[in-house]
């Protein structure tokens, strides 16, 4: 898959992902401000995104979402996001860590399920995991995603997708007819996109 192989993978079986346990879900209005000098919208899978979140919240860190028209913070169906940060943690490690991470949820959340590729250079990791939490509303959510770890100068970039199912019907859906195919098309398609030319806009 573009030079990336399998390092590990865990999970539970279909048959608990309707389990739905964990923590709520939270979504905070803001000021949007481009941190990343990142010329939009982005394009992903035919798919246009629009920044719609952005947060600066200490000198190590930069964070950017975006989302297709009409789709929300509080409820989206697909979502790209870009970070930025200076942790001196590299690729691998941050992506280890978000294992041990999901290794922990997982204790709580039974729909968690995760694999670990690494490119064959070890530059770039890319993870992609399923968890599941109750929404505000009462609606229990499911959401996949796929983070690739790059290295930016001392740093690390994150690019991921996020897509999500809402409703038991509709998670039922997406886990038998969509997850498989979403997944591989996703995860090839992010492992050889070109990484956005970022350029901080430093406002510390």
């Amino acid at each position: 898959m573009n030079g990336f192989c399998s390092l590990l993978s865990r999970g539970a079986m279909l048959a608990w992902m309707f389990l739905l346990l964990a923590t709520s879900i939270n979504a905070h209005a803001q000021s949007v401000n481009e941190y990343l000098s990142v010329p939009g919208p982005l394009q992903f899978s035919g798919e246009r995104y629009h920044l719609v979140w952005s947060s600066h919240p200490s000198p190590q860190l930069y964070k950017q979402e975006y989302l297709q028209a009409g789709d929300t913070l509080e409820r989206y169906r697909s979502m790209l996001m870009l970070d930025v940060s200076f942790d001196g943690l590299g690729p691998a490690e941050k992506a280890i860590f978000m294992v041990q991470s999901l290794a922990e949820r997982k204790k709580t959340d039974p729909v968690v399920n995760y694999e670990l590729l690494s490119s064959e250079s070890g530059n770039e990791q890319i993870l992609d995991f399923l968890l599941s939490a109750p929404g505000a509303d009462g609606q229990d959510i499911l959401e996949w995603n796929a983070y690739r770890y790059s290295a930016y100068g001392d740093g690390v970039l994150l690019l991921a997708i996020s897509r999500r199912a809402y409703g038991h019907e509709a998670i039922v859906d997406f886990l038998k007819n969509q997850l498989k195919d979403i997944r591989a098309r996703d995860i090839a398609e992010i492992a050889a996109m070109r990484l956005p030319e970022v350029v901080l806009n430093r406002t510390d």
